[in-house]
């Protein structure tokens, strides 16, 4: 019998970027698969196509908080979920699997997954909007994850904690899958250049990635290696950083600011450490499991998801979020020492492979599909 699975991403870079090669994963293991997420990326939304998946446009707006607009977002997944009858649901991220997990109760869905990459700015801001809405989506997580054939999957054990001590899922509905896998056949290991030390910076512009962290350390030690910030900045967000600052900074001769890039490859390959200074909600930044792949040290944050892939003194150097000088001095100490970075470099990419690669990642997301489908045939 074939199963159908639907994927309910919140917008198309994300699915293409994160999930797409576990969508293609369940085709060629004899899935019938689905994607659906917002309409908002034309470019995106042709390689889902181009995948040759089925796919359909939701009116989902990712950093939206018009009451309207998410009524009628529910609604849309509430008649999506009508039409396709799907055996299975994955939804990706805090929308998806709020809004689709109260749709899947509704609409009788045989078996749901919940994946959140990170608890975002909901959970790790302090300030007073984070904090009221908070109290908004909890209780609307508890209705969502009460599906009685729900598992929800966490990437890092703190996230996972968080959620059963905030009485959201239960620990047996919930499952350990860190990250969303790296392709150890596309990042692969290639000797470091010998021209001045390059730390990079790769991701979301955000400012709770750290960008001015980065920008500050730059500043100290510009003169012993170049710094370079690649990403995209989403301008729907509160927290994006303006590219425009980036320019500036570029123009003054602190940073190098390349851009979006569709080459990480090959950017890693220019490069000699990655630096995350994170103080957002992550799961487990997928800039260090490529990095780590890569046979890059990484100097980060020791917070949650990036404590996860990067061990302290083992494949990188950790530092406590918001101390400037220990992350300099970590900076410092991985750019004078070629032989460290080497060393660390290659134990980076044995973690990888023995717990972040794509393969892994791939056979126990598909384990845990046949698992609810194997509970929901029992019953």
């Amino acid at each position: 019998m074939t199963h159908r699975i639907l994927y309910n991403v919140n917008i198309p870079r994300f699915f293409v970027s994160h999930r797409l090669p576990l969508a293609l994963a369940a085709r060629d293991a004899g899935y019938d698969v689905h994607v659906t997420t917002s309409d908002a990326d034309t470019e995106n939304i042709q390689k889902i196509y181009d995948a040759g998946l089925q796919f359909y446009p939701l009116p989902l707006a990712q950093h939206g908080t018009n009451p309207l607009s998410e009524i009628n977002t529910l609604r849309a997944m509430i008649m999506l979920y009508r039409e396709l009858k799907p055996d299975i649901i994955h939804h990706v991220s805090i929308k998806p699997v709020i809004y689709g997990g109260i749709a899947a109760r509704l609409t009788g869905i045989p078996a749901v997954v919940g994946a959140m990459s990170g608890l975002g700015r909901v959970f790790s801001d302090n300030n007073t909007k984070a904090k009221i809405l908070r109290q908004i989506v909890r209780p609307m997580f508890k209705i969502a994850l009460s599906h009685r054939n729900t598992s929800m999957i966490f990437q890092n054990p703190d996230d996972q904690q968080t959620f059963i001590n905030m009485g959201l899922i239960k620990e047996n509905r919930t499952e350990l899958i860190r990250g969303s896998g790296v392709d150890l056949d596309v990042f692969t290991p290639v000797p470091e250049t010998e021209d001045k030390p390059i730390v990079l910076f790769a991701g979301r512009l955000m400012w709770k990635k750290g960008v001015a962290e980065f920008v500050e350390a730059a500043k100290e030690l510009g003169e012993k290696a170049r710094f370079v910030i690649v990403g995209y900045s989403e301008p729907t967000s509160p927290d994006a950083v303006p590219e425009e600052y980036l320019k500036q900074q570029a123009e003054a001769g602190i940073i190098e600011w390349w851009g979006k890039r569709d080459d990480m490859p090959d950017v890693f390959a220019q490069s000699h450490i990655v630096c995350l200074p994170s103080s957002y909600g992550e799961g487990v930044p997928r800039v260090l499991i490529e990095a780590a792949a890569c046979e890059r040290p990484i100097v980060a944050t020791d917070t949650p998801g990036c404590r996860e892939i990067t061990i302290h003194n083992d494949n990188g150097l950790l530092f406590p979020v918001g101390n400037n000088p220990a992350m300099i001095a970590a900076l410092e100490k991985l750019i004078e020492s070629p032989e460290l970075r080497h060393k660390m470099g290659k134990r980076g990419r044995e973690i990888v492979h023995q717990g972040f690669s794509l393969q892994i990642v791939t056979s126990q997301t598909l384990a845990l599909y046949e698992k609810l489908l194997s509970n929901h045939g029992a019953s």
